[in-house]
């Protein structure tokens, strides 16, 4: 089962016995003032300058978010496409929760992209997946629906399955869909991490699809939030996430991915690990 994107000059293939493929988060002003401010005034140079550093630090796909209360989203999406790739030549991951926002990026964007997202309600599998299939993009699958996040891993799996089965009818395939089963914090519920750890291996043994998930709410209101994440993305890797949306310039999170493929085979002789970890530790 392989996902594959590209941009102009890269491709990307994501399948579970290739090394896991970071899809960098830092173009994404929740919660970032400076960048918030930033696409208020119009100017990239921030989300450029997050775009390089985050490919440097191995990224080999980076989300794109625009996403401010009472902006042009669609136009900010539009010259945010543009200004990433100017400066990389990485694939995109193009993340709205407003379809005109999607539709106007993906008019613009130069290769296959990753759209981010579609979830079960009615309304977004009737907006999103039609743009997915008339770009031939490939999208990315949250597990909720109009009832809202489940908490079992049944009715995770019964929404990835009818989005996968619903996107068939549009023609789009298994392969070109990429579900992310979502992490709740654990610290509101204790189950939340094996709930999520269960649902991606679930669906990994019955629809065999690449998955993907964002670390960052598993541990929102804990301490030492990048040591919780960092373990919960080694063991998300090991039970079928190959793409996670996080942090890549975060060494303690990129050092866990890089140490899962090594010790799932997935890193022959080691060299991804050691190379990466000469260029964060060059005196070691």
């Amino acid at each position: 089962m392989q996902t594959v994107i590209w941009s102009q000059a890269q491709k990307v293939v994501i399948a579970p016995e290739l090394p896991v493929v970071m899809i960098g988060e830092r173009i994404n002003p929740t919660g970032r003032r400076k960048m918030a401010a930033a696409l208020e005034s119009g100017d990239m140079t921030l989300i450029q300058e997050e775009a390089k550093r985050q490919v440097a630090a191995g990224a080999q796909v980076l989300d794109v978010n625009v996403g401010v209360s009472g902006l042009d989203e669609p136009a900010l999406m539009v010259e945010a496409i543009k200004a990433v790739q100017a400066v990389t030549e990485v694939p995109l991951c193009l993340d709205s929760a407003s379809p005109k926002a999607l539709e106007a990026g993906l008019a613009v964007y130069q290769g296959k992209a990753l759209v981010n997202s579609v979830n079960g309600e009615a309304a977004k599998l009737a907006e999103v997946l039609p743009l997915v299939a008339r770009h031939q993009a490939a999208v990315v699958a949250l597990t909720m629906d109009d009832q809202g996040i489940p908490r079992d891993v049944a009715t995770r799996l019964a929404i990835a399955e009818k989005i996968v089965n619903e996107a068939a009818k549009l023609g789009i395939p298994a392969e070109d869909i990429v579900v992310d089963p979502l992490a709740m914090s654990v610290a509101a519920d204790d189950q939340a991490g094996l709930a999520a750890l269960t649902a991606l291996a679930t669906i990994r043994e019955k629809l065999g699809v690449n998955q993907t998930t964002g670390a960052s709410n598993i541990s929102f209101g804990l301490p030492d939030r990048t040591a919780v994440n960092a373990v919960f993305l080694a063991m998300a890797v090991m039970n079928g996430c190959t793409c996670p949306i996080t942090d890549p310039t975060n060494w303690d999170i990129r050092r866990a991915l890089l140490i899962s493929d090594l010790l799932l085979g997935k890193d022959a002789f080691g060299m991804n690990f050691i190379t990466a970890f000469r260029e964060v530790n060059p005196e070691d």
